[in-house]
């Protein structure tokens, strides 16, 4: 079918219009949205205009014939989405030697991303624009233009398709009137793949797709038809016959689940099952005391009369405060400690604040409450006890009791007023790790999982011998085949040993160091450290780390030198060593709430120089998601498959898993291809994390 250039060009223009025409309204549809067969919200096998709230979050199986998809979608913004996306190919061996893949059949990754230009009103549809598989090997890269309007029960989708999703070649390319190179679309990927190919956006021939999703009169149940660009004739599982371009599907809900069953191409059956939930609003029912009524208020007349065995204890049992050195005066109150239940610091000093003021007398004027971690205050909270307990009698509509909270960086006075007892000391702590790769030709998901047992000695509150082992309980890494890959590269091998550390070991010896860490100004904080610093190096390094309380911005610099350590005698070590260090900035941007920029410059493990930029977005229930990207002058040729590293993460707060307020949390990351180049040293301790008291992000 081919349409005149002219109609294709109104599409573009109508769905690029001025945006004084925009018009902002919630969503008229009564479809929910519901995921595709490669993720993301969509139809089948086209996605849609549409979002979910943000903060959604969907973890998809489906199985297509030729094709098994396991992906996972999030909307980051109410305006971006994205999704990962593993692809099983039946049709195909791992490899092109048949001897190494075994029975493993091929595997590939692809991320998507799709940005609202535009949301739907009562006149005017969803617009989005969105870019399919564009990084690495490109089985499905695709770019497209979309709109969805909604109707009663219908949900009514159009939109136009580069790449795989226009091989059905319904259009002219219209960009081809403003450059030739717009005509023919370039096959292949640059690099070892893994890199953008920015060459190839909306190059090649177009397609037109859509569809129309039908919410029926029982609620749990949605009904799909889809007309899509795709021709099957280029396919990576081979060339699939292919009877009609329409699709059609059904989504069954069941709380949290969405059961999906279509018949595609007039000729094969497909199935999936998706789960999902919102980090926004995903919580923890809690079994927890209201905070302190100040209603009935009864507290003694001077300070010598206070209870205070009653009130430290109620500090730390109903404030989760945990108590280091107090100072009782008779106009101000000082307690030092750290804060170790509750995870929202408004509610955390308040709930200190009314314990405070149920305890002690009318003279004193001022409460501070002195955040301290390793061994320095931290941030010392204000708080205007009048106005505060006047504010927590209800004594005024309009005033908040956190109204009157104000944080400072610790005065000179408060400082040197602190005097824990317990400065030194021994220290433990036990903690679980998960470790975990996806795509491996050996199993395509290998994990590692068990306990890192942490210990030390303080000598005092500034100096301390720390160390870990990691004891594996559980894995399945006995199914690797070979401790280092035949992958041909100029960098020294810093990462890609990796197998042998994990896989020898059950036991071992993960750090072994002395750290000494202070507080040099008002705002900045030096450490340094030497001994065996991570599982595979040891060495002797410094930082430096600048932080106002409350700023949106900090710097640090940090310089380490480093050996490798021998994966088979945990004391020895390697014939390589290097100098490696950053600059860094962190930050929090205004204009994007809640997510946090770090950019860190210098020099990696493997002596590479260049770039590690990570960029971290925080939901209300305190889950994080981030990912990361290191730019450095190793070419993709030389750095291997996947061309430049980068990788992806979740931190899960704990808080989510248990009944009482818990300030813990869990991090699991996703790195597809990890090389030697781009790589940081895993610093024991980062300054960053010692004072995020001053300005959390993660808390």
């Amino acid at each position: 079918m081919r349409v005149n250039t002219l109609l294709l060009k109104g599409l573009i223009s109508a769905s690029l219009c001025s945006p004084a025409f925009m018009v902002y309204a919630d969503s008229t549809t009564s479809v929910e949205p519901s995921q595709m067969v490669q993720g993301g919200v969509g139809l089948i096998q086209t996605p849609t205009a549409r979002m979910w709230d943000e903060g959604g979050f969907a973890a998809n199986y489906t199985d297509n014939g030729e094709y098994r998809f396991w992906s996972v979608n999030l909307q980051l913004f109410d305006w971006m989405q994205a999704t990962a996306r593993y692809t099983d190919v039946r049709t195909r061996l791992y490899s092109d030697v048949p001897s190494f893949s075994g029975s493993q059949t091929l595997k590939d990754k692809g991320l998507d991303v799709k940005f609202r230009l535009w949301k739907e009103s009562y006149y005017l549809p969803d617009v989005s624009v969105g870019f399919r598989d564009f990084g690495g090997t490109g089985f499905f890269e695709s770019e497209y233009v979309n709109v969805s309007k909604a109707v009663g029960p219908f949900d009514f989708h159009l939109g136009l398709g580069w790449g795989y999703m226009g091989r059905s070649n319904d259009f002219t390319n219209p960009f081809c009137e403003v450059r030739e190179s717009f005509c023919t679309r370039p096959e292949g990927f640059s690099g070892r793949g893994g890199k953008i190919d920015y060459n190839e956006f909306f190059k090649g021939p177009v397609a037109i797709f859509g569809g129309i999703e039908y919410q029926t009169p029982w609620e749990p149940l949605t009904i799909k038809l889809e007309y899509e660009g795709n021709d099957y004739s280029q396919d990576r599982a081979g060339q699939l016959e292919q009877d009609t371009r329409l699709n059609i599907g059904a989504v069954y809900k069941w709380n949290n689940f969405d059961f999906s069953l279509n018949y595609q191409r007039g000729n094969t059956l497909g199935f999936g099952v998706t789960y999902r939930f919102n980090m926004n609003t995903i919580s923890q029912l809690k079994i927890d005391e209201p905070p302190r009524s100040l209603v009935n208020r009864n507290v003694p007349d001077t300070i010598d009369s206070v209870n205070k065995e009653r009130l430290y204890n109620d500090i730390n049992n109903e404030g989760g405060f945990a108590l280091s050195d107090v100072s009782l005066q008779e106009d101000q109150a000082i307690f030092y400690g750290s804060q170790y239940a509750y995870r929202d610091r408004n509610e955390a000093a308040e709930r200190v604040g009314r314990i405070i003021a149920s305890e002690l007398p009318d003279s004193v004027k001022t409460y501070h409450i002195i955040e301290t971690s390793a061994g320095e205050p931290m941030v010392d909270t204000q708080i205007d006890a009048e106005e505060f307990i006047s504010a927590a009698r209800f004594e005024s509509l309009e005033n908040e009791p956190t109204e009157h909270f104000t944080r400072t960086s610790p005065s000179n006075e408060i400082i040197d007023e602190y005097s824990p007892a317990g400065g030194s000391g021994l220290f433990y702590s036990a903690d679980f790790f998960w470790t975990q790769t996806f795509g491996s030709p050996e199993e395509f998901y290998l994990y590692q999982t068990g306990l890192v047992l942490s210990g030390g000695y303080a000598f005092n509150s500034k100096f301390a011998a720390l160390g870990s082992v990691r004891v594996t309980l559980l894995d399945n890494f006995d199914k690797f085949t070979f401790l280092v890959d035949k992958e041909r590269s100029p960098l020294p091998r810093v990462r890609t040993r990796v197998r042998e550390y994990v896989s020898e070991n059950t036991v071992g010896m993960d750090t072994a160091f002395l750290s000494y860490q202070s507080k040099l100004t008002e705002n900045l904080f030096a450490q340094a450290y030497g001994g065996y610093l991570e599982t595979m190096f040891a060495g002797v390094g410094g930082e430096f780390l600048y932080r106002e309380v409350d700023s949106r911005v900090a710097f640090g610099v940090d310089l380490a030198y480093v050996k490798q350590r021998d994966p088979y005698d945990p004391f020895a070590f390697l014939d390589y060593d290097a100098i490696t260090g950053h600059a860094s900035v962190y930050w929090q941007p205004e204009f994007l709430p809640d997510t946090q920029l770090t950019v860190s410059a210098g020099q990696f493990l493997a002596e590479d120089k260049g770039v590690n930029i990570d960029f971290a977005k925080r939901f209300d229930s305190g889950i994080v998601v981030g990912a990361f990207a290191a730019f450095t002058n190793v070419s993709s040729e030389d750095y291997g498959e996947g061309s430049f590293t980068k990788g992806f993460y979740i931190s899960i707060p704990m808080d989510l898993f248990v009944l009482k307020p818990s300030k813990g949390r869990g991090m699991f990351p996703w790195i597809p291809i990890s090389r030697d180049g781009g790589q940081l040293l895993r610093r024991p301790i980062r300054l960053v994390d010692v004072t995020e008291t001053r300005a959390p992000f993660y808390d």
